[in-house]
């Protein structure tokens, strides 16, 4: 909920808030990952250890990512209340003004010290978190049956999914309360959640986590170190690892064996393909989580608080609905280590072919002086924003905050627009007198307080968007994410299933690593980037306007690489998969996992369609005796 749910909804907030860059943002976004890099070795090494306890590791985290959320505010309260743009009486043509060198509490109020603050704060995330998807799905692993593991590791991932659906929610209502809502009433300001200079209340989310942290870690710390019945369930597994030399070795146990312990798992193959598979996906995951609200935003035409909305609507049924349905689907068709990665090429390739909806693109807005011009003749040699109608305006370069004007142009301020009048009704704000804006009809603003109408020429809210394609993106991006979530639960019980048992905590902290450096850390830096090259106007240190058609071709390359890319890996680790014994017949689980039937003290049990009798033991050594006595099987 905090770091894929609030931080991503906030990422367009603050940039305004701060004046930051989407590369910058980037570089807060790709913090948890970066702290997940350099802790996952050791936390999973120690936390997997025989005698330590996984519940203790995973409290004391949570306790780590309540200290971060409670750092990701704290700039909130380190700066005056925010001055919005627009609100001066310079803001206006007064004729004759000189440009202003204030940026207004704007951008001079952030900056680098902001960037660092945030920062610092997505690594305690990182860093508490660390535990949470190694260490806890080992311990839900080691304490429920095998053919139980799936199910429940589908319910843990579910809610992994609802979290951050549930951050889009909650953060996008927040944005609807203006940032100082304390000690300011937006209705004062004459501004709405859909007027350029609106900042939300992005800092409410993360007051909220650290008291549910405080809530969730105090329990969890009480667990104990394995749950009643553990070890006989832990006696009746069968081991599906990936058969090798460096596999048949002793378990390691102390810290001085580690490269060794490393050693054998890069040794195997489908461990290592399925890792970069991993990395592609996450790759994918990480920078659409950080941007796809920005995008939906821009292309659309919608304001934070509505892109959230859109973005946690189709979050919960798609994302936790995949992720059910993957864990589901391979307990239903009783897969092997074979057949479940089979499972993952496939989803992934319907999904490869759902990316496409990144093609869809909008017109770009109708802005004044970048992509539409002025009503009036250009002035040489001077910026573009500037024309005969504003020239003796002194507007202000670096105070944009942008008005609606009644010809249907986007302006980037009101005095852009030649306004010589502002009159404030209730949360909106009108601007008569405007030089620059020509219109045959003029729009009517009707006054409920005072039961009058007013005519004006301008509004500070955004232009209404005639583009079609908002519902049918929203459909094909959820397909994209049913598909891709359906792939993850699968791909973990892989990863689970082609190492030994003993050394599972260890691969699944290798594989966080791998994830993490090739992955999830460069990803939010490469789409920042791209989406920095497709802003067309800078100011207050932020982008005011984005190239639509540059913005939708970078999403769809990256897209389509990234699914590419992860269908070759997962057919790789496909291929290269030996199973034990060296049977590669092995789409159906072995006999542990179905239903056993005991006839005269010997169970009959089901391998590969085939029923065969053992008495005591089944064919690869393992002792059978636990099925008979156990009751938990």
């Amino acid at each position: 909920m905090v770091v894929n749910g609030f931080v991503n909804v906030v990422i367009t907030t603050i940039e305004k808030r701060f004046g930051l860059r989407s590369m910058q943002t980037g570089v807060i976004a790709g913090g948890y990952d970066m702290a997940s890099f350099l802790c996952l070795a050791p936390v999973t090494y120690l936390g997997g250890r025989t005698n330590s306890s996984k519940p203790r590791w995973l409290g004391w985290g949570v306790l780590v990512m309540g200290t971060g959320s409670l750092l990701f505010a704290l700039p909130h309260f380190l700066v005056p209340p925010y001055k919005i743009a627009g609100e001066e009486p310079d803001d206006l043509c007064i004729g004759n003004g000189t440009v202003s060198s204030m940026l207004g509490g704007t951008a001079s109020e952030g900056g680098a010290w902001a960037v660092g603050i945030f920062v610092l704060a997505q690594l305690l995330h990182g860093a508490g978190a660390t535990p949470l998807f190694t260490l806890g799905v080992t311990f839900i692993d080691e304490n429920v049956s095998k053919k139980m593991s799936s199910v429940y590791l589908g319910v843990y991932y579910t809610m992994a999914v609802v979290g951050p659906a549930l951050g889009y929610v909650v953060g996008g209502q927040m944005l609807k309360i203006y940032t100082d809502f304390v000690t300011v009433s937006s209705d004062t300001l004459g501004i709405t959640p859909a007027s350029s200079a609106w900042i939300g209340a992005w800092w409410v989310g993360f007051i909220l986590s650290v008291v549910l942290c405080l809530l969730v870690a105090i329990p969890m710390l009480a667990f104990p170190y394995e749950l009643p019945g553990a070890a006989e369930i832990r006696a009746s597994k069968v081991s599906e690892a990936h058969e090798s030399a460096a596999t048949k070795s002793t378990a390691f146990s102390a810290l001085h064996e580690l490269p060794r312990a490393a050693a054998a798992l890069f040794r195997n193959p489908t461990f290592m393909f399925l890792n970069l598979a991993g990395a592609s996906e996450g790759m994918l995951i990480s920078g659409f989580a950080a941007f796809l609200p920005k995008l939906i935003e821009n292309q659309f035409a919608v304001n934070a608080s509505q892109a959230a909305m859109l973005l946690g609507v189709i979050t919960v049924p798609a994302g936790g609905g995949g992720t059910f349905l993957g864990g589901w689907l391979v307990k239903r068709w009783r897969l092997a280590c074979a057949g479940i990665i089979k499972l993952c090429v496939a989803a992934t390739l319907v999904a490869a072919l759902f990316s496409l909806s990144f093609v869809l693109s909008c017109d770009d807005y109708p802005y004044a002086g970048v992509t539409t011009p002025y009503n009036s003749p250009s002035v040489p040699n001077a910026d573009r924003l500037v024309a005969e109608c504003n020239v003796g305006c002194g507007c202000s370069a670096s105070r944009l905050s942008a008005v609606c004007g009644a010809d249907a142009r986007v302006y980037a301020s009101p005095c852009h627009a030649g306004c010589a009048r502002a009159l404030r009704r209730g949360p909106h704000t009108l601007y008569q007198q405007c030089a620059c804006i020509r219109g045959d009809t003029m729009p009517v603003y009707y006054d409920e307080d005072n039961n009058t109408s007013i005519m004006y020429e301008a509004i500070n809210s955004t232009c209404s968007s005639e583009c079609p394609y908002l519902w049918l993106f929203v459909f094909l991006s959820f397909c994209v994410m049913l598909f891709t979530f359906l792939a993850t639960m699968p791909a973990l019980s892989a990863t689970l299933r082609c190492v030994r048992e003993d050394q599972r905590s260890f691969a699944l902290g290798i594989q966080w690593i791998l994830v993490r450096l090739l992955g999830t850390i460069p990803a939010p830096l490469i789409f920042g980037f791209l989406i920095d090259l497709s802003c067309r106007l800078w100011a207050n240190g932020a982008c005011q306007l984005y190239d639509n058609l540059h913005m939708s071709r970078y999403m769809l390359a990256l897209a389509l690489v990234g699914k590419l890319c992860s269908v070759l890996f997962f057919s790789l680790a496909w291929w290269f998969y030996r199973p034990p014994g060296g049977n590669n017949n092995n789409a159906v689980a072995p006999a542990i996992d179905l239903a056993h039937e005991k006839t005269n003290g010997a169970p009959n049990t089901i391998t590969n369609g085939a029923l065969e009798r053992t008495n005591g033991t089944t064919a690869n050594g393992y002792c059978n005796q636990a099925l008979e006595c156990s009751e938990h099987l």
